[in-house]
């Protein structure tokens, strides 16, 4: 972005006290990575962001939002007064937005969004100017924040759009009124907070409350939930999977250490992706799809995908202090992940005399029915393919009464949420340089700590 204070003003319908020719090209919310040229949001939170102004400013912020009637208020700074901060930030997005008038591809799911945004941005910046939700930057501060850091010249933005309640994605929809929406797919993640997986898939739906009329629907067809609300959909649509019934569908699937190649039901082009997994596959259709939908080729979206960067901590592979192999997946879990992901780690050759050791952490958000859905994992392990189970956090517990009849008790191992050392002590004396390891938990596990250790 680049406005000036004057500009940010008008588009909120207030006024600025002073520096009105100061030009803002950021938006931060962390007084810490305030920078010259930045525009401060003080959002409320653990602590009011407002108590952080001065900081913001002493790192270099030009100005600064202000609610209404909080005490306080500087009178030595710029300063925007709002009714409320973070709608503020909405407004000013949408504002943003129109002025620049990009396409916009909305991705939402419970599982592959942030590579399937990685695949398609790949994608499409073949040809356009593209730019893309950083990270996993995809809720009600992360999309406006996303919009608002897009160049002038952006021809398509990719944006990732996530949710963890009912109308959070018909509100986003809303902010940013997507040409092209897709789902990944529909598994258990935030069913602590819907209760059943039909009402994530009406909140996934959200998505395109707000798609344009001549927009484009791409949805995973292999879900037969997506099935059924898609039909109330009245704009153009199209669906990706591996059933024949699906517009675009895998035909072929090999799966190899560091790569997957795959083959597609109108195309004579092999596909090939930097990462393992029918279900990075699945993501990669869906790349297709929207490719095609902008005419891109096959050929030239072939390429894209095999040179394309995974977001980090999403299967890849690194090496650890004694030679072993690690598949580091430790951002986020639930049910539907860790046993897509486990079967693609049980597909990964090893060498003679090579375990598959698996490290999983407690899925999170899972509710009522998170024990239930721990030891539902069992179904997926198989002591003659994961060699070996360590398993880490409270609800990892019903895994393990789960396993204790179906795993070698010297194979199978429970720690508590407070004996993280002592499991990463263990790792570190059973792993040989001919093992393959596999980290997977929820974010709030922190397994990133004992990929540290490990490496």
């Amino acid at each position: 972005m680049k406005m000036q204070l004057a500009e940010i003003a008008k588009a909120l319908n207030s006024s600025v006290n002073m520096g009105e020719d100061k030009v803002i090209t950021s938006v931060v919310f962390d007084s810490r990575k305030a920078t010259p040229n930045s525009l401060f949001i003080p959002l409320a939170g653990v602590r009011d962001g407002h108590d952080f102004v001065s900081n913001a400013m002493a790192n270099g912020a030009e100005a600064t939002l202000w609610k209404k009637g909080h005490e306080g208020k500087p009178t030595d700074v710029p300063v925007i007064e709002v009714e409320d901060p973070l709608t503020a930030l909405q407004s000013l997005a949408k504002y943003y937005l129109g002025k620049v008038n990009p396409t916009v591809v909305g991705i939402t799911g419970s599982n592959g969004k942030t590579t399937t945004k990685d695949m398609v941005a790949a994608v499409l910046a073949k040809r356009f100017n593209v730019h893309k939700t950083q990270a996993n930057f995809n809720n009600e501060i992360g999309v406006p924040v996303t919009i608002l850091e897009m160049k002038p010249s952006t021809e398509i933005l990719v944006l990732e759009m996530g949710m963890d309640r009912p109308g959070q994605l018909h509100h986003l929809s809303e902010l940013v009124r997507p040409d092209v929406c897709v789902i990944t797919m529909i598994g258990e993640a935030h069913i602590e907070f819907f209760g059943t997986r039909d009402k994530i898939a009406d909140a996934k739906m959200e998505i395109t409350d707000f798609l344009k009329e001549d927009g484009k629907f791409i949805y995973n067809g292999d879900e037969p939930l997506l099935e059924e609300r898609a039909a109330k959909i009245k704009q153009d649509k199209s669906t990706f999977g591996f059933r024949e019934e699906d517009t675009v569908f895998a035909t072929t699937f090999r799966s190899y250490m560091h790569h997957a190649t795959f083959e597609v039901n109108d195309s004579e082009q092999q596909f090939k992706i930097p990462m393992i997994g029918k279900h990075n596959v699945s993501n990669a259709l869906a790349a297709i799809s929207v490719g095609r939908h902008f005419g891109e080729n096959d050929e030239q979206i072939a390429q894209a995908l095999a040179n394309f960067t995974p977001t980090a901590n999403r299967m890849q592979w690194k090496k650890g202090d004694v030679g072993e192999a690690i598949m580091d997946d430790v951002y986020n879990s639930n049910p539907t992940a860790v046993k897509a992901v486990t079967t693609s780690f049980g597909q990964v050759m090893v060498k003679d005399g090579g375990r598959r050791i698996a490290v999983l952490g407690d899925m999170l958000e899972l509710g009522d029915e998170s024990a239930e859905l721990h030891a539902s994992l069992a179904n997926a392990l198989d002591p003659a393919i994961i060699n070996e189970l360590y398993l880490y956090g409270p609800e990892m517990k019903n895994l393990y009464d789960a396993l204790v009849d179906k795993y070698p008790a010297a194979n199978l191992h429970y720690y508590p949420q407070d004996e993280m050392n002592h499991m990463i002590d263990d790792l570190k004396n059973d792993i040989k340089p001919d093992d393959i390891v596999m980290l997977k938990g929820s974010h709030g596990m922190h397994l990133e700590k004992v990929l540290d250790r490990l490496m």
